[in-house]
C-alpha cells in the first residue's frame, strides 16, 4: 500500500501543531505497526470460539438456524420455477392453490427460522464479549505493576471498550451472516448445475474474477483497519488522559495547545477513516458491477436458451434460474461488508488476546511459602534494580530494620526512596540482591500472604467510588461501621470526618473529588490503621495535611507504628524524632543510615537535612 495517503493528515496539521506533536505521532505509530498481525486469522477465530463453550447447546441451535436458513432462500427461488413450470403452465388451478399454500408456509416457516437465527447470535455475542471483558479484567489484576507502568490507562480502557466491542460485532454478525451467505452460494450453485449446466459453467467463470478482486482489496483493507484502529486508541488514551489531568491544564492555560495535539491526533485518524472508506468504496462497487454484468449475460444467453427451436428451455426454467443467479450474487456484496466488519474484529481480537497472552513480569512459584506467623524484620541486601534497561534506580541497597523498629528513609527526589517501598511490599522483584522479610527471600513469599500483612499509605492517596466508610473497610469488608468509627476516633479525626455532609456515608465522588486533601488522607490512614498490619509504609503519609492536623494525628501515628515494622518516606521532623533508623539515599544509594541522634552528631547528609528544614519548619 502506497505511503501517500499516510501523510496526507500529517500534512493538513502541519500548520497547527509543532514538530514534536507530529514527531511523538510518528512514533507511536511506527510502535504499534511493528507488531505481527494477522488481520484475518483462524487462530483468533478458534480461540474465540473457546469462549463459547458454556453455552454449547445454544450454539447447536443457532448452527442448525443457520444451516436452515441458508437452504431456505433457494429452495424458494427454485420453488417458484416450479410453480410456474407445474400448475401454471398446466392451467392446474386446484394444484396452483395448494402450491402457493405450501409456498407461504415455507415463507413463514423460513422468517421463523431467522428470527431465532438472530436472537440466539445476539445473545452468544453478547455471552462472549461479557466473558471476554472478564476475562481481560481478571487478567490486567494479575499483573505486576511493571506492565502499569508501561501502558496508559487510556489504552487500556481502548482494549476494554473499543476493542472489545468490535470482538462483540464480529462474533454476533460476521460468522453467522457470512455462513449464511456463503451456505445459500451453495445452495443456488447446486440448483442451478442441477437446473442447467451450460449456465452454470457461465456463472463459475466470473467466481475467478471475484476472487482476484477480493486478494486485491484484502492486504489494502487490513492495513487500512489495523491504522484506523491504531489510531482510535490514541485518542482515547489523549482523552483519558485530558480529562485526569485537567486542572493541570487549566492551571497552566495549556487549553490551546492541548487542543491543538487533539486536533492532530482527530485529523491523523480521519485519514485513516477516508483511506478505509475510499478502498471500501472502490471494492463493494466493483463487486456489484460484477454481478450486474453477469446478470445482463444471464439474459442473453438464457434468452437464447429459451428461443432455440431445437431444444428449447422451458420459460419458468429461465425465470428459476434467473432467481436462483440472484440469490446466488446478492450474498457477494454482503460478504464484502462482513469482511470489513471481519477485519476490524480481527484487529480487536489481537488486541485483547495480547493481553491475555501477556505473562506478568514476574509470578509466584508453585511452592511459595505461606508462614504461619509474621515478625516483620526486613532486610536488603545489595539490591539493585532499575525500571528500564541501562538506567539503574537502585545501586546494592542494603540495610535492615528489625521487627517493630521504625525506619525513616529520606533523599531528594528521585533518589529511590518509593521504589524500595515497592520492593519491600512486593510491587516489584529486585534485578539483584534479595529482599528478606523474616529472613526468606520476598521470591519465595506468597505475594497475596504478603500483601495481607502490609499496610501503605501512598503519595498519591487513591479512593474509589463510593462513601467513605466503604473506602475506610475496603481493606476489611466485614468491619463494622463501630470498628470504623472507632479507628478514626484513635486517629483523632472522628470530629473531622463527622463534620462533613452525611459523614461516614457521604460520597467521596470520583477519585475522592469530593474531599480535600487533607480529608483524603485521614480516609487512607484509617483504612491502613483498620487492616491492622504488621509492616506499614507511610509514602509522604501527611504531605497534604495541614500542621495543624498533622500535630493531631502524631499521637495516632504513633500508636498506629507501635509494634509494627514501619518504613516512613521523607516524613516530617516530628516523626522522625521517633525513628529507630534513618536511612539517607542519594542517586540509588544509602549514603549514611544511623538512628536520628549518630547521624546528627556526625554532621553529614541528614544533619544538613535536619539543619534547612529545621530553618524552614518544613518537611524532610
Amino acid at each position: 500500500m502506497s505511503d501517500e495517503p499516510n501523510r496526507k493528515p500529517e500534512a493538513k496539521v502541519a500548520g497547527i501543531v509543532d514538530r514534536e506533536v507530529l514527531e511523538r505521532i510518528r512514533r507511536q505509530r511506527g510502535e504499534e505497526e511493528d507488531r505481527d498481525q494477522v488481520p484475518l486469522s483462524f487462530r483468533l477465530i478458534r480461540r474465540l470460539f473457546g469462549f463459547t463453550g458454556p453455552y454449547r447447546r445454544k450454539m447447536i441451535g443457532l448452527f442448525i438456524t443457520v444451516g436452515a436458513r441458508a437452504i431456505q432462500m433457494p429452495i424458494l427461488a427454485w420453488a417458484t420455477g416450479a410453480i410456474i413450470n407445474g400448475p401454471i403452465a398446466r392451467g392446474d388451478v386446484d394444484q396452483l392453490f395448494w402450491s402457493v399454500a405450501g409456498f407461504v408456509a415455507f415463507a413463514i416457516f423460513t422468517e421463523l427460522t431467522f428470527r431465532y437465527r438472530i436472537k440466539w447470535a445476539l445473545e452468544i455475542g453478547e455471552s462472549v464479549i461479557h466473558d471476554l471483558r472478564a476475562a481481560l479484567f481478571r487478567h490486567w489484576l494479575g499483573l505486576t505493576m511493571g506492565y502499569f507502568n508501561r501502558h496508559s490507562v487510556g489504552r487500556l480502557i481502548s482494549r476494554l471498550t473499543g476493542d472489545a466491542e468490535n470482538v462483540r460485532v464480529g462474533v454476533q454478525n460476521v460468522l453467522f451472516v457470512s455462513l449464511v451467505q456463503a451456505g445459500q452460494m451453495l445452495g443456488c450453485a447446486v440448483l442451478m448445475a442441477i437446473e442447467d449446466w451450460r449456465l452454470f459453467l457461465m456463472v463459475l467463470g466470473i467466481a475467478p474474477v471475484v476472487w482476484g478482486m477480493n486478494l486485491y482489496f484484502r492486504k489494502r483493507l487490513s492495513d487500512a483497519y489495523r491504522r484506523q484502529s491504531d489510531s482510535f486508541s490514541r485518542i482515547t488514551a489523549t482523552m483519558a488522559e485530558s480529562v485526569s489531568g485537567i486542572r493541570v491544564t487549566q492551571s497552566f492555560s495549556r487549553e490551546r495547545l492541548n487542543a491543538d495535539h487533539f486536533r492532530a491526533l482527530v485529523e491523523d485518524h480521519a485519514g485513516y477513516n477516508f483511506v478505509a472508506a475510499r478502498t471500501t468504496g472502490t471494492f463493494l462497487p466493483l463487486l456489484e458491477l460484477n454481478g450486474q454484468l453477469f446478470m445482463a449475460l444471464l439474459v442473453i444467453i438464457g434468452g437464447g436458451h429459451v428461443l432455440d427451436p431445437a431444444n428449447p428451455m422451458p420459460l419458468g426454467s429461465m425465470i428459476q434460474f434467473f432467481f436462483l443467479a440472484g440469490l446466488f450474487f446478492s450474498p457477494i456484496t454482503v460478504l464484502g461488508n462482513m469482511f470489513n466488519e471481519a477485519l476490524t474484529a480481527m484487529a480487536g481480537a489481537e488486541r485483547v488476546f495480547s493481553i491475555l497472552d501477556t505473562q506478568p513480569d514476574w509470578q509466584d512459584s508453585e511452592k511459595a511459602k505461606v508462614p504461619g506467623h509474621l515478625e516483620g524484620r526486613v532486610e536488603l541486601r545489595d539490591v539493585q534494580f532499575s525500571y528500564q534497561p541501562e538506567r539503574p534506580v537502585l545501586k546494592g541497597v542494603s540495610f535492615t530494620a528489625q521487627a517493630g523498629q521504625c525506619v525513616a528513609i529520606v533523599g531528594a527526589t528521585g533518589s529511590g526512596k518509593s521504589t524500595v517501598a515497592g520492593l519491600i511490599a512486593k510491587f516489584y522483584l529486585p534485578e539483584f540482591g534479595a529482599v528478606l522479610i523474616d529472613g526468606v527471600d520476598t521470591r519465595e513469599l506468597s505475594s497475596p500472604w504478603l500483601h495481607c500483612h502490609l499496610g501503605i499509605v501512598p503519595q498519591q492517596n487513591h479512593l474509589f467510588g463510593g462513601s467513605i466508610l466503604e473506602n475506610i473497610r475496603v481493606v476489611k469488608p466485614g468491619a463494622s461501621r463501630e470498628e470504623v468509627r472507632e479507628a478514626l476516633a484513635t486517629l483523632d479525626c472522628l470530629e473531622t470526618i463527622d463534620a462533613i455532609p452525611n459523614g461516614l456515608d457521604a460520597e467521596v465522588g470520583e477519585r475522592g473529588s469530593g474531599l480535600s486533601l487533607g480529608q483524603r488522607q485521614l480516609v487512607c490512614f484509617a483504612r491502613a490503621l483498620i487492616a491492622d498490619p504488621r509492616i506499614l509504609i507511610l509514602d509522604e503519609a501527611t504531605s497534604a495535611i495541614d500542621p495543624l492536623t498533622e500535630a493531631r494525628t502524631q499521637r495516632a501515628m504513633r500508636v498506629l507504628m507501635e509494634g509494627r515494622t514501619s518504613f516512613v518516606l521523607a516524613h516530617r521532623l516530628s516523626t522522625l524524632r521517633h525513628a529507630d533508623q534513618v536511612i539517607v539515599m542519594a542517586h540509588g544509594e544509602v549514603i549514611e543510615q544511623g538512628t536520628p541522634d549518630e547521624l546528627l552528631a556526625s554532621g553529614g547528609a541528614f544533619a544538613n537535612l535536619w539543619k534547612h528544614a529545621s530553618a524552614e519548619k518544613g518537611p524532610v
